[in-house]
């Protein structure tokens, strides 16, 4: 199946442009990509609705553009106005980028930055701006932003992100430049452009100043949805933690829930839960792991209560970015993996090559190794269990689901590690504490998440 053509928006120096882009695809033999332009520009229009006037007149009049060979583009000119909107996360704030560096990192700039410079390389490689590209090579640092996070923790990384801000500071004016000069804006049907506009859905009105006081003073649902929680504040005391679901087989040391309630329904309050989104109605969840390689992402889900990773033989399929995992779906992901066995995967390649699939990733999905290792070393009070409890989960999951037993046993309360992970879930003053030192349970838990880590493939 050939990757969609896709709707995106670039804010340059004139505004937010939309335009198409064609991800890579594979057509006799050979890789191609591409944008809506010819030899000298790429297209661009101030709105979705000019687009389709052009590119209804563009088909009647036999224009040619790079589009044209593209596979999918005959199912292009049918789509309606809200069809070619590009979505939020379309959007290249290529602009905007010096803003973006003048902070601290944090994992949202980083990922943002990440794929700005993603689709600028891939501008710059289409439509050979070899400056652009000389900039992009000028410092290892916007590389190591597919890394996420974790590539500018470190002393050596801060350095990186330093010397990425003096790139910026220096010499992105001459990108923003090089792309504002590609960038062309075609004539326009004004009358066809009305027409279509006026079958657009209208954009959500506004909430009014008195209601935003509001939920500013009551802390609305969509505030938190802008503003993930911190992390700081789903931990639950360790008294009232415990592990369930897939360590529901675990040792009864690890399993056991004194307080009748797990960490994780601390995460979302009952009354206060969201209307099923389209990942919960058909049973399959985006996850992401963290670890000191970086963030990468997948899909998993439970059949007759057994995990089911994306992938097959025992090895998970992974991306470095959300935009990456929902182009691969949507281009080479309809078969070759055990999810495509699942019943409701013909949901989610249909909402993925029609462009409607958003991968995010809730926050008991989210499976954060790094620092773990280190911590267990110091011992149970340094340990975060609602992040060891979750890392466990994964283990197990990801063990379960390849056959591997070693994984369970290591964890068994038996053993040192295990003894130790079951303490920290749950604490209790008629238990004898683990006692010091902690390098041989330090030890077993690196080679677990090496052993994890080894499953891992990026496709």
């Amino acid at each position: 199946m050939a990757q969609d053509i896709v709707p995106i928006t670039l804010a340059l120096t004139g505004g937010d442009l939309v335009t198409l882009w064609a991800p890579r695809w594979r057509e006799d033999g050979e890789e191609w990509e591409a944008f809506l332009g010819d030899d000298d520009h790429v297209f661009a229009f101030a709105d979705a609705a000019d687009l389709a006037a052009w590119i209804r007149t563009s088909d009647a009049d036999g224009l040619d553009h790079d589009l044209a060979d593209h596979p999918a583009w005959p199912v292009v000119g049918g789509l309606s106005v809200d069809e070619l909107t590009p979505e939020e996360i379309q959007r290249y704030d290529v602009v905007g980028v010096p803003e973006l560096v003048a902070e601290d990192p944090d994992t949202w700039s980083v990922d943002d930055l990440a794929e700005i410079t993603e689709i600028t390389r891939s501008l710059a490689d289409v439509c050979d701006l070899e400056a652009v590209t000389a900039i992009l090579d000028s410092t290892p640092a916007f590389a190591a932003l597919h890394g996420g996070l974790p590539a500018f923790a470190t002393r050596e990384g801060q350095a990186l992100w330093a010397e990425l801000a003096d790139v910026v500071a220096e010499r992105w004016d001459e990108v923003v430049d090089a792309l504002d000069a590609l960038v062309t804006i075609p004539e326009v049907d004004v009358e066809l452009a009305a027409k279509l506009r006026a079958t657009a859905t209208p954009a959500p009105a506004p909430a009014d100043d008195d209601e935003n006081d509001g939920a500013a003073d009551s802390g609305s649902a969509g505030d938190a949805e802008n503003h993930p929680a911190d992390p700081e504040a789903v931990v639950a005391d360790p008294q009232d933690s415990a592990v369930d679901g897939p360590l529901a087989d675990a040792p009864e040391e690890l399993r056991t829930d004194t307080a009748g309630e797990s960490v994780r329904s601390d995460l979302v309050d009952e009354a206060e839960e969201p209307e099923p989104g389209f990942w919960e109605e058909i049973g399959i969840d985006p996850i992401s792991i963290l670890s000191a390689e970086g963030e990468v992402f997948t899909l998993r889900c439970f059949l007759d209560d057994e995990p089911v990773f994306l992938g097959r033989g025992g090895r998970i399929d992974v991306f470095t970015s959300s935009r990456a995992l929902r182009s691969w779906i949507a281009g080479e992901g309809a078969e070759g993996h055990d999810l495509a066995e699942v019943s409701t995967w013909s949901e989610v390649m249909t909402a993925a090559v029609g462009g409607d699939l958003e991968v995010e990733v809730a926050p008991e999905n989210r499976y954060v190794f790094v620092g773990l290792g280190e911590d267990l070393l110091e011992g149970p009070e340094a340990v975060d269990p609602t992040q060891l409890e979750l890392a466990v989960e994964l283990l197990l999951d990801a063990a379960d689901w390849a056959g591997d037993t070693d994984t369970r046993e290591s964890l068994a309360a038996s053993e040192a590690l295990g003894w130790l992970v079951s303490f920290v879930l749950r604490p209790d003053p008629n238990r004898l504490t683990p006692s010091p030192p902690f390098s041989r349970e330090a030890a077993s838990w690196r080679a677990l998440e090496d052993r994890l880590l080894g499953r891992l493939r990026h496709p």
